[in-house]
């Protein structure tokens, strides 16, 4: 049997859409129900998890290499715009925002980060809110940690950071209307 390329090798960092980033940390050859499945065997440290993903439904669960660095300063710059704050109701938005973030989608994480982020002199969020912004920008800072090879508490600093400077401008923009 000859040997196929894979996607992915052993100690590359991917994205799974709806966990975020793991690592390849084996190739695996299993049978179950009588056949025979290549699996990548895919760590996610923050979530203690294992996930065995055959070979074949990588493209259909969209399972990506990490974002290029093209990708990475649009997301950068996506946290720089103005929030977009829709005015339908939360539950509608709140799935919207969980749909970009389950989309493995850099730039759309990003935005739900930049829609939700709130500066310290900012009204409080509500506890959905706050819990679907942290998903959001956790999700970014794994990505962020492993293209730039740091951690991710660094990489959250580097977003807030990016946050804080751009937000109040447009606070301030909208106070005075």
């Amino acid at each position: 049997m000859a040997a196929k390329a894979h996607a992915f090798d052993v100690g590359d960092y991917v994205v799974y859409p709806k966990h975020g980033v793991g690592r390849v940390i084996e190739l695996q050859e299993q049978e179950i129900a009588g056949m025979k499945l290549e699996l990548y065997v895919l760590r996610f440290e923050k979530e203690r998890m294992t996930l065995r993903v055959p070979m074949n439904k990588v493209e259909a669960i969209g399972m990506r290499k990490l974002s290029s660095d093209k990708t990475l300063r649009e997301a950068l710059d996506t946290l720089k715009g103005k929030p977009k704050v829709k005015r339908t109701m939360w539950s509608r938005r709140a799935q919207e925002y969980e749909a970009k973030i389950n989309s493995g989608d850099l730039v759309s994480i990003a935005e739900v980060t930049r829609d939700l982020f709130r500066a310290d002199d900012q009204p409080e969020q509500s506890y959905s809110e706050r819990q679907i912004f942290e998903a959001a920008s956790s999700r970014l800072a794994r990505e962020l940690a492993a293209m730039e090879k740091t951690d991710e508490p660094a990489a959250l600093k580097k977003i807030l950071a990016i946050l804080n400077e751009h937000a109040p401008k447009f606070y301030e923009t909208a106070a005075a209307e």
